[in-house]
């Protein structure tokens, strides 16, 4: 009976509902070359400040150039991120079964960048299940332009972000679940002409994106949600088709919404003025790096993207 009053006073004071969150980011094999696709850098520095962010997100980063090798480590997490090469290399291909198994016990998912895209088929279709769109060949594009993104949706994940505008390669004319089923946009802008100049193929160009953008005049989607049904156990999917350019970690409103949205995928009440994402320097920005610097990404020049990310051009 001693311990009935203790144990009341607990869950009134939401002890219990509000439990430290596990994040898991796994990050793929080195890729691009300096300051691009830089999986391990990128993931580390959000895992640094949505730790800092002290909403009661506990994260860490598991480095094994593809899958973990101690899958269990993911068991208990409450969300898993991943930033990594996709299409035939992205690493979740070839664990789709058991993964679906974490999936359907309500663990979020965040996809960064090229970790959007799986071949079509079964891991395309699972996506759907997960996350509820992704990159899918002779159907998607990943031009790099300038995105403005001027409005903004009521929704936890854009809290606290104001519009900005960025360059990035931008993927686009995602292939959603029917009907936009359970998916909520975040980010959306219409992408110009220009980013349709290339000629046809699997990433580049084709009919059906031409339609959707020069004739029909469609904002295209770069960021969404998507939540699960009761047969995930009402898991969060997260979908982030930037991320090219690491410099971009540097911009206040493009790092908060994706701490945003991990957070969210992790069944986290986000704050409305949204997560505290630090201010990034030079110092966090050059840290990790899978190459050595070039001097296509000078100090001077990171620094100038730094100061003014409305007006860069790559």
């Amino acid at each position: 009976m001693k311990l009935i009053y203790p144990i009341l006073f607990l869950i009134s004071s939401g002890f219990f509902l509000n439990a430290e969150k596990k994040v898991v980011f796994i990050a793929g094999k080195k890729s691009h070359g300096y300051f691009s696709h830089e999986h391990i850098a990128g993931s580390k520095l959000l895992s640094k400040y949505i730790n800092q962010a002290d909403v009661g997100i506990k994260s860490m980063v598991v480095t094994d150039d593809g899958y973990p090798k101690n899958p269990s480590i993911l068991e208990d997490a409450d969300s898993i991120v991943v930033y990594c090469d996709g299409g035939g290399r992205h690493l979740l291909n070839s664990h789709l079964k058991e993964f679906d198994i974490l999936m359907k016990r309500g663990i979020g998912l965040a996809c960064i960048h090229y970790g959007v895209e799986v071949p079509k088929g079964a891991p395309g279709n699972y996506f759907l299940k997960w996350l509820g769109g992704y990159f899918e060949t002779n159907w998607s594009v990943n031009p790099h332009w300038v995105a403005n993104f001027s409005k903004l949706p009521n929704h936890p994940v854009a809290n606290g972000v104001d519009q900005f505008s960025i360059n990035d390669e931008w993927y686009y004319h995602m292939r959603f679940r029917e009907s936009m089923s359970g998916v909520t946009p975040i980010l959306s802008a219409l992408p110009s002409e220009e980013t349709l100049r290339r000629k046809d193929g699997p990433h580049s160009n084709n009919p059906h994106v031409r339609d959707a953008v020069i004739k029909r005049k469609e904002a295209q989607h770069v960021a969404w949600v998507y939540q699960r049904g009761k047969d995930y156990n009402e898991g969060r999917g997260f979908g982030f088709t930037g991320g090219h350019h690491h410099v971009n970690w540097g911009s206040d409103n493009f790092r908060k919404l994706v701490l945003n949205g991990i957070a969210w995928t992790a069944k986290l009440k986000i704050p409305q003025e949204g997560l505290k994402s630090g201010k990034v320097d030079l110092k966090d920005l050059t840290a990790n790096q899978d190459y050595p610097s070039s001097d296509r990404w000078s100090e001077k020049k990171i620094k100038t993207v730094l100061n003014d990310f409305k007006n860069v051009s790559f």
